[in-house]
């Protein structure tokens, strides 16, 4: 433990990502279990920087940052993206619920504090830390601005298994989840190769799954669609330009106004280009829809893994939908040996796309002791069922029956 405690250390509180050093930041988050281009320095301060994720929109940054100093200078060793939070928008792991019953009892449930990053929900590293002591010790300094800043309560959302090691070592209860993700075939069948087309994946599935998905894509083919792809510095400002406008108008459909503005994803293409890959759908030389894809690269720039972000359209077409957020996807991500893609939040009707169930988790921590009581015994019921939901889920595998039983094999170890 000496050498834990070697050099004098300082705690930094960053109310901007802007006031953290961005390599430093970079160089823990690489050394994590678990890292993704969401937890990058660029991505979050473009978060407020483009005045998605601000004290204004309900988002006020209070990164902690453990440093140590020595002769050689100092040492990034512990942070992580803390925000205090005035509602429980953009978290995709709800808590109205909660906030009510506070605000029934005459108790404020607001601000509180929140380690996520804002608006993506996609599993990953949360608490950066370069070893399971500083892991512990960046969580109890967490608690500690709880109480500082008079917050009713902590939540730390979709982190990896040392996070939720972590998590549950400082005593905070665990909720569980699901999401689904499509993994190619040496990740749910080792010692196998991965598919080396698409038609070589459907032939993996049920007949009436397999069926499905090419009447499907039939439909967006008969209708005179065609999908173009381009990914990183390859997108044009006018696809970028287009985009937004269909994003903006899938949010604008359902009465609200878009999480991001278009100074984000402007960054998004000058900081983070290589991290994008962007489907565009086509009817007679004119865009019509298209879906945004993350993407995260090994050190050599390989793509490991995909995430459906983002889609819109401007035209309704039957079917269009599944074609550009998952065939269009998957059959880039099997021609580009990419190992994993995930669907984002939610979506059960994933699974008929061979997207299979992803046990997902988050930790919470109430200061109210007897709020903290009450929703303890809500999360033991909620995980019994979402531990039976989950079995369910198994039994409606879209593989053959060969391939499920290692799918499930797979997703139950």
């Amino acid at each position: 433990m000496a050498a834990e405690s070697a050099g004098p250390l300082t705690l930094q509180l960053a109310l901007d990502p802007a006031d953290v050093d961005d390599w430093a930041w970079d160089d823990l988050l690489a050394q994590q279990q678990s890292p993704s281009p969401f937890m990058r320095h660029a991505y979050l301060q473009a978060m407020q920087a483009s005045g998605s994720a601000t004290a204004e929109t309900g988002w006020q940054a209070l990164f902690p940052l453990l440093w140590r100093h020595g002769p050689d200078g100092r040492e990034l060793l512990a942070a992580c993206p803390l925000y205090v939070k005035s509602h429980s928008y953009g978290e995709y792991v709800f808590d109205w619920a909660w906030a009510r019953a506070y605000a029934e009892h005459g108790l404020d449930y607001y601000p509180k504090a929140l380690i996520a990053v804002p608006f993506t929900p996609v599993p990953g590293s949360r608490l950066l830390a370069r070893s399971d002591h500083w892991r512990l010790a960046l969580l109890e300094v967490a608690r500690a601005l709880c109480a500082d800043y008079g917050l009713s309560s902590l939540h730390l959302l979709l982190g990896d298994g040392n996070d939720q090691a972590t998590a549950s070592a400082n005593g905070l209860m665990l909720r569980d989840g699901v999401q689904f993700h499509w993994q190619n075939r040496s990740q749910l069948q080792p010692d196998t190769a991965d598919w080396h087309s698409f038609d070589d994946f459907l032939g993996s599935l049920r007949q009436d799954k397999r069926k499905k998905i090419r009447a499907e894509q039939r439909k967006v083919q008969e209708a005179g669609v065609q999908f173009r792809w381009a990914r990183g510095k390859e997108i044009p400002a006018e696809d970028w330009a287009f985009f937004y406008r269909c994003y903006e108008r899938t949010y604008l459909e359902h009465g609200n106004a878009p999480y991001l503005t278009p100074a984000f994803f402007a960054r998004m293409a000058e900081s983070l280009a290589d991290n994008w890959l962007l489907f565009i759908a086509e009817r007679e030389g004119d865009p019509i829809a298209c879906s945004l894809i993350g993407l995260h690269l090994d050190p050599s720039g390989k793509p490991l893994v995909a995430y459906g972000r983002y889609w819109g359209a401007l035209e309704r077409v039957d079917c269009l939908h599944f074609d550009a957020c998952y065939y269009q996807p998957l059959q880039w991500c099997i021609e580009h040996g990419v190992q994993r893609f995930e669907g984002g939040a939610q979506g059960e009707h994933k699974m008929a796309r061979a997207l299979v169930p992803s046990p997902t988790w988050s930790a919470h921590w109430l200061a109210h002791p007897e709020f903290a009581r009450a929703v303890g015994r809500f999360l033991e019921r909620e995980k019994a069922g979402v531990a039976a939901y989950q079995e369910e889920l198994q039994l409606r595998s879209p593989f053959r029956a060969s391939s499920a039983a290692s799918v499930t094999a797979t997703k139950l170890r």
